[in-house]
């Protein structure tokens, strides 16, 4: 690692990426989301290429097919949460930051393909910038809004004893555990953006059809 990155507020080997696969896929009529191919490549295996060079360390968050997940080489981590079978995102997140092993923990989905390649570092400089304690990824949507995407979260893994509490007393929504700390958006909606870059594929419809938009 050269110096440079270790002057850097939160560099590259500090961050370790969770791709969240744990879902149960009821829109894709129960299929395992991450396991579904995107360019001839099961969906999370094509995430954790994207995501790799961005990152120090990636771990995968699935609840099922783990020998399958375990076969990209990288750990595989069932939910721990107690929270009850698919609990959703929070899940995903309180195992990947119990998990952790590095000072920051960046999540994103399974069902994402596209995500920017400067994701982690547009995250990270917003994050040290604004001295937050949580960056979440904000896209334009269809009707030209910019929305958050609270699944593209960036958080330092001390918010394990925060994200426990939340969960324990029964809350599930990401915006509400977020909202309790200094957050900063952070837009990706710039020239040169890619306007598919949050485009999430829900059904297999839309996955082909986002597989027959790419050049």
């Amino acid at each position: 690692m050269n110096d440079m990155n270790m002057e850097a507020p939160l560099h590259t080997e500090a961050i370790t990426g969770v791709i969240l696969a744990g879902g149960r896929g009821a829109r894709m009529g129960g299929a395992d989301k991450g396991m579904q191919n995107f360019n001839g490549v099961p969906l999370a295996l094509h995430t954790l290429m994207r995501l790799s060079p961005q990152v120090g360390e990636v771990m995968i968050n699935a609840n099922r097919n783990l020998a399958a997940y375990e076969s990209f080489g990288v750990p595989v981590w069932p939910d721990t949460t107690g929270l009850g079978e698919y609990a959703g995102p929070l899940a995903g997140f309180l195992t990947g930051l119990e998990r952790c092993e590095t000072p920051y923990l960046l999540t994103v989905p399974c069902d994402t393909p596209l995500f920017p390649l400067d994701l982690v570092a547009r995250m990270a400089d917003a994050l040290a910038r604004e001295d937050a304690e949580i960056a979440v990824a904000a896209a334009r949507e269809e009707d030209g809004q910019l929305r958050p995407q609270p699944v593209f979260c960036l958080m330092p893994t001390r918010l394990l004893e925060s994200l426990l509490r939340f969960t324990q007393s029964g809350g599930r929504k990401i915006d509400a555990w977020t909202a309790l700390h200094k957050t900063v958006v952070v837009p990706f909606d710039q020239p040169g953006d890619d306007a598919r870059g949050f485009f999430n594929a829900n059904t297999l419809a839309e996955l082909h059809q986002l597989e027959a938009s790419l050049p």
